[in-house]
């Protein structure tokens, strides 16, 4: 009873601080709910009660910019791929042992957020991003199934493409949602996302969208980019723990 009860509370107050940092932010909540779960349960378990809030917070960045056809034809080989590779990829977050898929995790933490913090600005040229959009398909896909972290290389990549605020936001939506319909699918084939999990999955929609519409009611009353800053120096300490428990 109190262990259920412990986990109830567990769930819901991760969801609602991950939907919190994605309503102030607009990303960052697999990011966030992955880091957090994932040091105190399998990182494949993690990611099976991530699924659906997700999913359900991605399809509103995904649907709400202006440009959504337009995208699907620029980027499918890159969504493409992100499909194959987060499922080939998860056969590694299944059968791995947890200790060393937390280790992936945490390292993945700590790479997104020391480049996010560096912020480096860069611009691919039309002529590359044709067959570079594949490649980083694929690698964000196969980080993406080991890890639950959706965000490298392909956060950077699409902030490189020389897009508009609203069409990034609707890109990073876009890949964002097919990273976790990918994810499922791949969790459900190396049988690590059963029905009875779909629950849990599914509670956890009320704080993911509690804390988004939080988050989005304190965004106009803090600095984001201060926020930001203190946001990723937490993602590079929960690496550091995750990533470190291996050889503890």
């Amino acid at each position: 009873m109190h262990d259920s009860l412990l986990y109830i509370l567990l769930l819901a107050g991760t969801f609602l601080a991950a939907g919190a940092v994605k309503g102030i932010t607009g990303m960052g909540l697999p990011t966030v709910a992955m880091g957090l779960l994932g040091t105190v349960m399998p990182p494949a378990a993690a990611a099976a009660a991530l699924v659906i809030p997700s999913f359900v917070t991605n399809m509103w960045q995904l649907f709400s910019g202006p440009s959504l056809s337009l995208l699907m034809r620029r980027l499918w080989p890159m969504m493409l791929c992100i499909i194959v590779g987060t499922i080939a990829g998860s056969a590694l977050l299944v059968r791995v042992n947890p200790v060393w898929s937390g280790l992936g995790l945490g390292i993945a933490l700590i790479v997104y957020a020391v480049y996010a913090l560096i912020a480096p600005v860069f611009s691919i040229p039309k002529y590359i991003e044709r067959w570079l959009s594949p490649v980083i398909g694929l690698i964000t896909g196969v980080v993406t199934g080991a890890t639950g972290v959706f965000v490298m290389p392909a956060v950077p990549y699409l902030g490189s493409l020389n897009m508009d605020r609203e069409e990034l936001l609707q890109a990073l939506g876009l890949s964002f949602t097919t990273s976790t319909v990918a994810l499922a699918v791949g969790l459900f084939t190396h049988g690590a996302f059963q029905v009875e999990q779909l629950g849990t999955s599914l509670l956890a929609v009320v704080p993911a969208l509690v804390g988004m519409w939080v988050g989005q009611l304190v965004q106009v009353r803090i600095s984001p980019k201060r926020f930001r800053q203190c946001f990723l120096i937490f993602l590079v300490m929960l690496g550091v723990e995750l990533s470190s428990r291996p050889f503890l």
